[in-house]
């Protein structure tokens, strides 16, 4: 990974957020956690999440395209990512999740998973949040990817997807 010494140094932050059910099939492998373009609560002032791709992909329909999962680092540097999601209730054995860059198989290196967490089911509604540190680069998209076994398709009632990059001085 390099910087490009004509970047502006500082913090560059994308916040995504979800407020309508997403259904994650039952038993499933890891499904991408999807996210609509230029909500009211999300920011995206450096252009990490977009309907047009950087590689040139357009997103068409957001609630069905693994693609509007997927946050583009504006530029090179640490990242940091937090991940907030809440599911239904349901029958739970367990609930995995996992951040990933290219989960969609788009560079040479695809499927890079981190901090995947296997958790156990507390009563009632599923919520938890996360957060890790990776280092990123503009030509990688990264996501947040969960999974259950509840033998029935559950809904994510609510998420949210951030990334804050720290450019060096």
């Amino acid at each position: 990974m390099s910087i490009d010494a004509t970047d502006p140094p500082g913090v560059q932050v994308c916040s995504l957020k979800r407020d309508t059910p997403q259904s994650v099939p039952a038993d499933s492998p890891y499904t991408v956690v999807r996210f609509p373009f230029g909500s009211a609560e999300s920011t995206d002032r450096f252009s990490m999440h977009q309907v047009n791709q950087p590689d040139g992909y357009v997103v068409t329909d957001w609630d069905s395209d693994d693609r509007s999962g997927l946050i583009w680092p504006s530029t090179a540097g640490w990242g940091v990512l937090y991940a907030m999601v809440q599911w239904e209730a349901g029958n739970y054995g367990e609930l995995r999740d996992q951040f990933v860059r290219d989960p969609l198989g788009l560079t040479p290196a695809p499927h890079d998973t981190t901090a995947t967490e296997h958790r156990p089911p507390s009563p009632g509604m599923q919520c938890w949040t996360k957060h890790w540190g990776v280092f990123v680069d503009p030509a990688v998209p990264l996501a947040v990817r969960v999974t259950h076994d509840d033998g029935v398709a559950r809904n994510i009632v609510l998420a949210e997807f951030k990334l804050v990059v720290h450019r060096a001085a």
